[in-house]
């Protein structure tokens, strides 16, 4: 067990990204097509965060076109390239799964005020 938590504790990344359930993020995502490869912005609400360590992920979900669109990160994966915090967003649950259901402005989450 120590040595796959070794193995674990190389591939955590250094730098350590600051954002919570709620806040509305913009994702720099490299992404493999072919022999080439480029990079995604992917802008979004954060809806979920569960795991830990190396397995540690987040969704986010966004609406595009008028379809809901929700993607899953590793958050210590290689493939992101940066994370910025665009909206702190004041949610009061763990889980914003209640927003898959609502359309228009209620989809929103209230910015939160320092």
């Amino acid at each position: 067990m120590d040595i796959i938590k070794q193995i674990e504790d190389e591939q955590l990344r250094k730098e350590n990204f600051d954002f919570r359930v709620g806040d509305t993020i913009v994702l720099d995502y490299r992404i493999k097509e072919g022999g080439k490869e480029r990079i995604q912005k992917f802008e979004g609400t954060v809806i979920k965060i569960q795991g830990s360590g190396v397995r540690k992920t987040f969704t986010v979900r966004r609406v595009a076109y008028g379809t809901g669109i929700e993607r899953t990160f590793y958050v210590h994966s290689p493939r992101i390239e940066s994370l910025k915090v665009i909206r702190r967003g004041r949610a009061r649950r763990s889980r914003l799964f209640y927003l898959r259901d609502r359309v228009g402005k209620s989809a929103k989450v209230k910015e939160k005020k320092n």
